[in-house]
């Protein structure tokens, strides 16, 4: 098959405009990336299978790495290299057909249709016994993502063994996918990942009945979140920091107020007169206190969104970093001085809505089933595999590409 590999020699490229002008474009240019012709896929143990996926998302943990989108502050001390193999198809948010069977898989058959949970825990390592995280269904705190034969990798398309949907086939343990239900088109299932991601952060560290959260990025987090909030807490306020013009008309149809998240210091204004916070006057950025904002949910995680968050936040409330980016130093005074809880959020596994305990992926299929949730216009672009340059071009330049979430789609290959 012919797939996206990254952590090979990159491809020469000449990037559009002043690469000076667009860092994202300059990483681009020089990112270990490109199309490459690899065995297709076989069972990587018995009770796997084969898909064929019809539309992968891009992740925005993808776009970093193939933009080499690091942060301002470079570690060589990151904990998570032991979780990571190379090299790697990336690509996790995925819709497939199932096309073929290992011998001990269970409950699919050829020709579903099927939404992928990417997460390559102690199930589908064939690890016995499972951890206590896995038993608890917290599948993204699994204690063995370096264990047994596939090589490691917390999830499909962080290792070089288990392959992603930047290609026209892909492995997948049994467990790990669901069937779409017929209702449900492609353009909506394949929010499945990311909309879990924003529900484990939400119904984990949830806003108090008739309180104010706010939403930092009008992303694909960000919207999901938005969506979650006023779908499942109608009652609360949700404000929402949106960067691009088409991210804050997305949440306005939502149902959230919507700010822009430009200078540091009108962000805190707004969002102080929005929820009450009485300003406290300061040689740099003012901080509201004791704030109005009960939680901030930080789909961005850099040291920015932190230090307005912390601002804007009301005496011991909470913070939740739910966005993925590298490493950064920040003024964090706020954090002690009113008490914040500053907590991680890592993807999803079984969460709790309205008294039923299942997965977050199952939760959205069924949400969306209902009517609950409707997320169809977050899908604003779709390409092809072997253009994957301008996919990621159109995420460098969302300001111009008016993009929100951008998928490839393979359904002419299937």
């Amino acid at each position: 098959m012919r797939a996206l590999l990254y952590g090979v020699k990159p491809e020469p490229w000449d990037p559009p405009g002043d690469v000076e002008e667009h860092p994202l474009l300059r990483g681009l240019a020089q990112t270990p990336m490109r199309l490459a012709d690899l065995d297709d896929p076989g069972f990587l143990l018995p009770d796997w299978v084969v898909t064929a996926p019809r539309l992968t998302g891009v992740c925005g943990s993808d776009s970093k790495q193939v933009f080499m989108d690091w942060g301002e502050v470079q570690s060589p001390d990151n904990p998570m290299k032991a979780f990571f193999s190379l090299p790697q198809v990336l690509g996790h948010e995925v819709v497939a057909d199932v096309v073929a069977l290992g011998p001990e898989a269970e409950g699919l058959d050829v020709g579903d249709r099927v939404v992928l949970n990417p997460w390559l825990s102690c199930g589908p390592r064939g690890v016995e016994p499972v951890c206590s995280a896995c038993e608890r269904g917290d599948y993204s705190l699994c204690a063995n993502f370096a264990v047994g034969p596939i090589a490691p990798g917390i999830h499909t398309g962080t290792s070089r063994d288990a392959s992603g949907g930047y290609a026209p086939l892909m492995p997948a343990h049994d467990s790990m996918l669901f069937r779409v239900p017929n209702g449900v088109p492609d353009e909506v299932a394949v929010f499945a990942d990311p909309f879990a991601v924003s529900l484990h952060a939400i119904t984990r560290h949830p806003p108090p009945p008739g309180g104010r959260a706010m939403v930092y990025g009008a992303g694909a987090l960000g919207t999901c979140a938005t969506a979650i909030l006023r779908s499942l807490y109608p009652e609360v306020e949700v404000l929402v920091v949106a960067r691009f013009e088409a991210q804050a008309n997305l949440a306005s149809a939502l149902g959230a107020t919507v700010i822009g998240h430009e200078p540091a210091r009108r962000v805190i204004e707004e969002a102080a007169a929005w929820s009450g916070g009485v300003l406290q006057a300061a040689d740099g950025l003012p901080m509201a206190y004791p704030g109005g904002i009960d939680v901030v949910y930080d789909t961005i995680g850099k040291r920015e969104t932190f230090e307005v968050g912390c601002r804007v936040a009301r005496a011991r409330g909470t913070i939740v970093k739910a966005g993925v980016h590298g490493p950064t130093f920040w003024e964090d005074t706020p954090l002690y001085f009113k008490e914040l809880a500053l907590v991680g959020s890592n993807a999803f596994g079984f969460e709790e809505i309205d008294g039923v305990r299942q997965h977050g992926i199952a939760h959205y299929l069924d949400l969306v089933s209902d009517g609950r949730i409707d997320l169809s216009g977050m899908l604003t672009h779709t390409f092809a595999l072997d253009d994957w340059r301008n996919a990621f071009v159109a995420l460098a330049t969302q300001d111009q590409s008016g993009a929100i979430k951008i998928a490839f789609d393979q359904r002419s290959e299937v």
